[in-house]
């Protein structure tokens, strides 16, 4: 069953270049239709805003666990690909783009949760290593624009979007093609509304969820000011530099979600994603006082990329198996949702507050990383379950 968990990884890595593809064009974007550094992050603001309603839909009507999720899967995928090619050759302003991009994030909400939901049907131990290369892939997903912007040879910064929403098309037809696992629980199509809201009783799932909102207030806020902070601290590097650094700086991410895995297998999920939140927020504090050191301030990005996202399968983890199995697909939709309400606020303040801050900006992500250590203490002192010490 291994090669349908690496196809579906694959799948997820396609429709989630998706996300932050507009970050990937921005510079040329900008200078397109006159926008401001806070006009990019509306447009990132409108896709997690989005990707809040879908993924809030989702949990609510319970959907998620009464459709078959290659559907839904494939469905999201179309609807993110036509959305991602208007933005691209109908949008002509920062108004039409917001509705755009805001649809994508819909879209988002039927693959990232779903996809989770599809590695669980199929492995019967819901392994942490799975779960962080599903995270992984969306890491690379995310980077994979700025990778694209800075190789590609057209100064079309739509032929990277093209590129971007046929990837998702491709994802979406694999996953149709994968199906269902033999784990997952039957889809009886009957809506239960509002039944997820009864996961937040469960300690262990509520000190896991408060733990990841913690991670989210930090997370997406620093992977949309990734170029910004690449660009502060390389003063004399080119817009290609700049991309290629920042697909770097977040794709590293892929090794640390992946690393994340592995040693959940030793340490359990719960302890993996409080050493991750630690040190991510320690560079966090530390990184204005080491930024004016161009080769330390990008030596301290790629490892604030490193473990910035290298807790969040682990949160998945925790949280999908402190749910009843016909709960999980509403119960990570219902976490994902209320964890992208909290960045949205982390996005919109970090860049509109970056011209008056500089580089000191980015204290103001410090509050996530210390609360959700705060909330998910409890953790550290569970028992490592039996079902993560098996891949």
């Amino acid at each position: 069953m291994r090669l349908p968990i690496i196809l579906i990884v694959i799948a997820q890595f396609l429709g989630c270049t998706l996300w932050f593809s507009v970050n990937g064009v921005s510079v040329d974007l900008t200078a397109r239709w006159g926008l401001i550094p806070s006009d990019i992050g509306l447009l990132t603001g409108a896709v997690q805003a989005g990707f809040i309603m879908g993924t809030l839909g989702l949990a609510i009507s319970n959907v998620a666990d009464r459709f078959a999720p290659s559907h839904i899967f494939l469905c999201a995928s179309v609807v993110g690909c036509v959305a991602n090619l208007l933005f691209a050759y109908q949008a002509t302003g920062l108004t039409e783009g917001l509705v755009y991009r805001f649809v994508v994030g819909i879209s988002l909400a039927g693959i990232y949760p779903i996809g989770m939901k599809l590695i669980v049907s199929w492995s019967s131990n819901l392994p942490g290593v799975g779960l962080g290369l599903m995270v992984g892939m969306l890491t690379l997903g995310t980077a994979s624009p700025h990778l694209f912007s800075g190789l590609l040879l057209s100064a079309d910064w739509r032929v990277t979007l093209t590129i971007v929403s046929t990837l998702a098309m491709v994802g979406g037809l694999t996953v149709l093609f994968i199906g269902e696992g033999p784990f997952g629980v039957k889809q009886t199509g009957t809506i239960q509304w509002g039944s997820v809201f009864q996961s937040f009783k469960i300690k262990r799932f509520r000190a896991s969820a408060f733990g990841y909102f913690g991670h989210m207030w930090e997370l997406y806020a620093f992977w949309t000011m990734v170029p910004w902070l690449v660009a502060s601290a390389m003063t004399e590097s080119s817009s290609v530099d700049v991309s290629l650094w920042s697909f770097a700086v977040i794709g590293v991410g892929l090794l640390g979600a992946v690393w994340g895995g592995i040693k959940s297998q030793q340490w359990g999920s719960g302890r993996v994603a409080f050493v991750s939140l630690l040190i991510s927020g320690s560079v966090c504090l530390i990184y204005p006082l080491i930024e004016v050191v161009p080769g330390l301030a990008m030596f301290a990005l790629l490892v604030w990329g490193f473990f910035v996202i290298a807790d969040s399968a682990q949160f998945s983890a925790i949280s999908s198996k402190s749910c009843p199995a016909d709960m999980v697909g509403s119960a990570l939709a219902i976490q994902n949702s209320l964890g992208f309400f909290v960045s949205i606020g982390s996005i919109v303040i970090l860049t509109s507050w970056v011209d008056r801050l500089d580089t000191f900006v980015v204290w103001l992500l410090l509050p996530g990383p210390v609360l959700g250590l705060l909330a998910m203490r409890s953790l550290l002192s569970d028992p490592i379950p039996e079902t993560e010490n098996s891949v």
